[in-house]
């Protein structure tokens, strides 16, 4: 059995490890998945989160089970992996991570249908190490390509969380900001606290914290003075799914920071794997947006901060338009607009 350990996750054995990221910042701990539905809540009730983490756990969960079934028929085999594949694929709805890994295993599995089973296991096991690995060497090339238009001094800011604990490791826009200082550039993080599930407080300024760089957090309603005073040149932030037209769907308020940064003339860009961009989505209109729990508004740490029955909108993502993306960060390179053409470019 192969074996692998990052930030994020841990494959040991015939179990998937995650960090609970629920906890972070005040407790370090971690969440052991032993079945596909183990790994299916870990994702619903955001053990794990981030699209590429997202995507690479989802692939562990495909794995695991295919070893629940392992000594069935062939029919029961194989009936069960398109339930586990439909299981999984109903964690989260945004992030298309989730569904470009799914398809990847679905893939690998149909190929090689024809292997004695625990060959076939073996080969399942091996492409989802290959997903997690890929993540990790993706986010460097990214974090290099996105390097280059951070200068020296630059005051970034970011909203949520794209750092290691959004991928298998590394990060996508805190990626970039990882290759800036180990370049020798000097730069000033200014972290959004992300509400309603604060990860840009909890996981960002951890993250940015553990790595030595210099970062400052603020809350959302912030942003725009913090962008009057001219303490920010430059606006990253991750994505869950791209469409082809390069709207982009990212977590909410994101939407907000672009207008914001479109106001005062701040470059803001896009940094997310070739694998959040799904060209078969034309526009961000027809991105699903998950609703999530109204409790996540109505209570903080426990505490209830609104009143009884109150009506809420708890939409987990919102879609920042094309036109408000000045460049879009990839493995490949920097798309420019128009993103239909540059995108598409980038599978040839």
């Amino acid at each position: 059995m192969g074996k692998f350990k990052s930030m994020t996750l841990e494959w040991k054995e015939d179990r998937l490890i995650l960090i609970d990221q629920r906890s972070l910042p005040s407790k370090e701990e971690y969440v052991e998945c032993l079945t596909h539905e183990d790994v299916y809540l870990a994702i619903k009730n955001m053990v794990v989160r981030g699209a590429p983490a997202i995507g690479a756990s989802a692939a562990f969960g495909y794995l695991l089970g295919a070893r629940e079934a392992r000594t069935g028929s062939e029919e029961m085999f194989f009936g069960h992996m398109v339930s586990v594949k439909k299981r999984l694929s109903e964690s989260r709805p945004t992030a298309v991570n989730l569904f470009w890994a799914l398809d990847r295993m679905e893939r690998t599995l149909n190929q090689l249908r024809k292997l004695e089973r625990k060959g076939l296991i073996a080969s399942l096991e091996s492409e989802a190490l290959k997903i997690a690995s890929e993540d990790i060497e993706i986010n460097k090339a990214i974090g290099k390509n996105g390097a280059a238009i951070v200068r020296d001094g630059d005051g970034i800011l970011t909203h949520c969380n794209a750092g290691a604990l959004a991928t298998v490791d590394y990060g996508t826009a805190l990626g970039v900001m990882r290759a800036a200082v180990q370049q020798g550039k000097k730069i000033y993080v200014y972290a959004d606290e992300t509400r309603p599930y604060l990860q840009g407080a909890r996981l960002t300024a951890w993250e940015l914290m553990k790595s030595g760089v210099d970062v400052t957090l603020i809350c959302d309603n912030m942003s725009g003075w913090v962008m009057k005073k001219r303490l920010v040149d430059l606006v990253l932030v991750g994505a869950d799914r791209i469409a082809a037209n390069g709207d982009a769907a990212n977590k909410i308020g994101t939407y907000s920071v672009a207008i914001l940064a479109q106001r005062h003339g701040i470059p803001f860009y896009i940094v997310a794997p070739l694998s959040t961009v799904d060209l078969s989505t034309p526009t961000g209109d027809e991105i699903p947006i998950e609703e999530r729990d109204h409790r996540e508004i109505t209570h903080l740490g426990g505490y209830q901060i609104a009143p009884d029955n109150v009506k809420c909108l708890n939409p987990a993502f919102d879609v920042t338009p094309w036109n408000l993306i000045t460049g879009i960060i990839t493995e490949k390179g920097i798309a420019r607009p128009p993103y239909n053409i540059s995108l598409k470019k980038m599978f040839e």
